[in-house]
C-alpha cells in the first residue's frame, strides 16, 4: 500500500469505526500526521498565528489540523486493534500513562491475523479475483 493510497484510504473511512487496517495503511496514515503537524507548525510560526505563552507550542493551524484528524485517527487505530482480534475498547488503555502508551505501540506493530476474524476479512489476506 503505498502512502497516497493508505491517507486516501483512512480519510475515505472518516469514521469508520468497524472492519480492520493493515499496518501499513496505519503506520502510513501516523507519518501523514505527523508530517501535517510539522507543516502547520511552520505555518503558525511564519503566519504569526501560533500561542504563545501556552503550555505547548501549537497555533491556530495546528488546531485545526489536529481537530481534523481526530476521529480518522481513532477510527483507523481501533480498526487496527480489530485486524489483531482485539476489540476497540482497548484504545482506552492508552489514558494509562506510559504503560498504556507501550501496549497499543506493541499491538500496532503486530501482524494482522491471517484470514477471517470477528471483525471481518483480513485486508492483507484477501482472496485474489480468479484465483481458487
Amino acid at each position: 500500500m503505498s502512502f497516497t493510497a493508505a491517507v486516501r484510504s483512512v480519510l475515505s473511512k472518516y469514521v469508520e469505526f468497524g472492519g480492520r487496517a493493515r499496518r501499513a495503511e496505519y503506520w502510513w496514515f501516523v507519518l501523514f500526521s505527523v508530517l501535517l503537524g510539522i507543516v502547520t507548525s511552520i505555518l503558525d510560526v511564519a503566519l504569526g498565528t501560533d500561542f504563545e505563552g501556552s503550555f505547548m507550542s501549537s497555533g491556530l493551524f495546528s488546531l485545526i489540523a489536529n481537530l481534523a484528524l481526530l476521529l480518522p485517527s481513532l477510527a483507523v487505530a481501533v480498526r487496527r486493534l480489530h485486524d489483531i482480534d482485539r476489540s476497540g475498547w482497548w484504545i482506552l488503555i492508552g489514558l494509562i500513562p506510559l504503560v498504556g502508551v507501550i501496549v497499543l505501540l506493541v499491538f500496532s506493530l503486530q501482524d494482522g491475523t491471517p484470514g477471517p476474524n470477528r471483525f471481518g476479512p483480513s485486508p492483507k489476506h484477501q482472496a485474489v479475483p480468479g484465483w481458487a
